[in-house]
């Protein structure tokens, strides 16, 4: 069926070949449909005309309705030259200046004839002053319903061959008034009636030129939440699928390994919140649907030794398991933590990363094939298709959005049956956000630390009180702790004048000639980084200059001080994780967070999150609404969630959740996405799958 939305934007009224080009590869927009979804950025009140005698250089932008009096030009060096118009209403005079496009005006604009001017204000020499000025002949317009005004965002390579959001604004205008017939619906009135939502005709077309705040308003809630709604159907739709059609292996029992391991091994008391997490995934695993559960847990909540204990469920019941870490760092922790809190037990675990060659690597796949390995430790090295498991049960993924979900789902090649699925992370994520990008995952929180550990204490030190905190670290040096001090930069680059690793190590050195350090960066081999941790945790050096090459996996409980040079450069989830290298033993924790004096608005918000809680959670609330979602680590994995339009999941946390719960009524109503009550929703949803969103990435 033809919909005139699928037009071709050529033949759009002021399109033509030429700006079809630049608007395809500029913005994306190939056809009607695309420009309708190409929303302002800002809107401006223009259903006021100020008279020019109540103008200051303090207003926002503002309109006048006069007459040009008098052209005048500046010469301001080879071929430049600057224009003004003097501009009159009968209540004062006022100026009107290019700097560009000066000629233009002078053809254009006529002395004498009345036009409407809009622009910003500014005071120049004791008068009013409006540079590059909007201009519309005043008997073309209709004062009285103008409103508010669109502003769209275009690239630099549009603004330099004359299409300003001005053009963006007209070939709008051009398609609203060439739609006579209503746009069509998208969601059905079961849905909209009782939520109170605009058509969406009516919406797109306010969100374009709304009269006033309110119809604004409400035509955002309208289209912010029909892009979120579909979001949520097809992940909803997508698990409940999964559900139905994959069985997960049954781990009935819970033998001796996971009680012994209970009984002789455990190294404290669990948490509360430990023990419900296992609860929840010994009611997955013993289901006979698989397990796709999501563990989130702030930095030393304990989560290895939950999934370690899940893994021990699994071999209990005869299969095999396998936890997956994005770097050889982490996976060497992960081998050295698991044979440790296992002691003496009869279990075998054995460790496949790239550096694993040769001999070494063949014992290992050999005995992964033939069962005797029962405990995997890896990276990526795991996905390979050389490495096959006799009977692999539980996978475990450290740090998931570090992976890619084509990479997770390669996991699932490995066993006969789809494994159980548990994925950790120590980022805490915002629960709008793992909505949106962990819809497909049943969620567990630890959200408390094991007993004993104190709370790291945070502080603000300005670069000019350095002497003062190198006092405070040797210290605690004395009294037999460790530090760590992290630099942004391996090598001083030419642009930036931030410290930087090699110079600061050399400069520490100086600082502290009593004490021994270690230097570990991303540049080095992973050998030589492996040596110089190492020394660093049997206390051989006392202080260690690292970059954030050390935000993940790194456990020396010793460390008791952890210094962030240039504290601004980085997120606050970064900040987070960075902290959450100390305060792992008993004793008092303190990170510093050094920065200079001048400081932007956002910078200071964040140091002064980051000095005020040790909640990640919070921490990652105030991050995702600081930085959107697109900036976070490993977003970009999460496809469709990212490409919305309008809606933006940090601040529109209360529409995420109605679409979810709207989203689980359609699904659970139709799981099989047949009853014509729902056809509108399951066609809308196939028309989107088309488009070149990689729905799939979602899930």
């Amino acid at each position: 069926m033809y919909n005139i939305l699928d037009q071709d934007i050529m033949y759009l009224t002021g399109v033509g070949p030429g700006r079809k080009k630049i608007l395809s590869e500029e913005l994306g927009i190939n056809s009607f449909g695309d420009l309708l979804g190409y929303f302002p950025y800002k809107y401006v009140d223009r259903s006021r005309i100020y008279a020019i005698n109540e103008l200051t250089g303090e207003m926002p932008f503002v309109q006048v309705c006069g007459k040009i009096l008098s052209f005048e030009t500046f010469e301001m060096g080879p071929r430049k030259e600057r224009v003004v118009a003097h501009f009159s209403d009968g209540h004062g005079v006022m100026d009107l200046t290019w700097f560009n496009g000066g000629r233009y005006a002078k053809k254009s604009y006529k002395v004498g004839t009345p036009y409407l001017v809009f622009g910003k204000p500014t005071v120049f020499n004791g008068r009013v002053n409006v540079v590059h000025p909007d201009i519309d002949p005043a008997a073309s317009i209709e004062l009285s319903g103008m409103g508010m005004q669109p502003y769209y965002n275009t690239s630099d390579r549009m603004k330099k061959m004359g299409m300003t959001s001005r053009t963006i604004e007209k070939l709008t205008r051009n398609l609203l008034e060439k739609l006579r017939e209503p746009i069509a619906e998208t969601l059905p009135d079961f849905i909209t009636t009782p939520l109170h939502l605009m058509d969406r005709d009516r919406a797109l077309r306010a969100i374009h030129y709304p009269q006033d705040s309110k119809e604004l308003e409400r035509a955002r809630v309208r289209l912010k939440f029909e892009e979120l709604f579909f979001v949520q159907l097809n992940i909803v739709r997508y698990a409940s699928d999964h559900r139905r059609k994959y069985r997960g292996y049954v781990f009935s029992r819970i033998g001796d390994i996971f009680n012994g391991f209970y009984r002789d091994h455990l190294p404290f008391r669990l948490t509360e919140a430990q023990k419900r997490v296992l609860r929840e995934i010994r009611r997955d695993v013993g289901s006979g649907r698989q397990m796709n559960r999501l563990l989130q847990g702030d930095v030393g909540s304990g989560k290895t030794l939950v999934a370690l204990m899940a893994m021990l469920i699994a071999l209990d019941n005869g299969y095999q398991a396998c936890i997956m870490a994005p770097t050889e760092i982490l996976a060497e922790q992960h081998l050295s933590t698991i044979r440790e809190l296992l002691g003496g037990m009869d279990i075998r675990v054995g460790l496949l990363t790239g550096i694993v060659k040769g001999k070494r690597r063949q014992e290992v796949l050999g005995s992964l094939a033939d069962g005797s390995l029962q405990i995997l430790v890896g990276t990526h090295a795991v996905i390979e298709d050389t490495v096959q498991f006799a009977r692999l049960g539980l996978v475990v993924v450290d740090e998931q959005p570090r992976f890619g979900v084509a990479q997770r789902a390669r996991l699932w090649g490995k066993s006969a049956n789809p494994p159980h699925v548990l994925v950790m992370t120590a980022t805490p994520i915002p629960r709008t956000l793992a909505m949106t990008l962990y819809g497909d995952l049943d969620v567990s929180v630890i959200d408390e630390l094991p007993p004993g550990r104190k709370p790291v204490v945070t502080r603000h030190v300005f670069d000019t009180r350095m002497t003062s905190l190198y006092d405070g670290i040797r210290q605690q040096i004395r009294q037999g702790r460790q530090a760590y001090f992290v630099f942004p930069l391996i090598e001083e680059s030419e642009k930036s004048d931030l410290k930087n690793l090699e110079n600061g190590f050399e400069a520490l050195r100086q600082v502290f000639p009593e004490f021994r350090l270690s230097k570990v960066h991303g540049r080095m081999k992973p050998k030589e980084k492996e040596e110089e941790m190492q020394r660093f945790l049997r206390r051989e050096t006392q202080i260690l200059v690292a970059t954030t090459v050390i935000e993940v996996g790194v456990n020396v409980p010793n460390a008791s001080v952890m210094v962030i040079l240039d504290a601004q450069r980085f997120g606050l989830s970064q900040l987070h994780q960075l902290r959450g290298r100390v305060g792992r033993g008993a004793d008092q924790s303190f990170c510093i967070l050094v920065t200079g004096h001048k400081l932007s608005e956002d910078t200071r918000k964040r140091i002064d999150i980051m000095c005020d809680t040790n909640d990640g959670f919070r921490i990652a609330e105030a991050d995702l609404k600081l930085r959107g979602p697109g900036d976070l680590e490993g977003t970009q994995q999460s496809g469709m969630a990212f490409d919305l339009k309008i809606a933006d999941i940090a601040r529109d946390g209360q529409l995420v959740q109605m679409a979810r719960d709207e989203a689980q009524r359609v699904i659970e109503d139709d799981p099989t996405c047949e009853k014509p009550r729902y056809r509108q929703l399951w066609q809308r949803l196939r028309e989107m799958r088309k488009t070149d969103i990689n729905w799939a990435a979602i899930s």
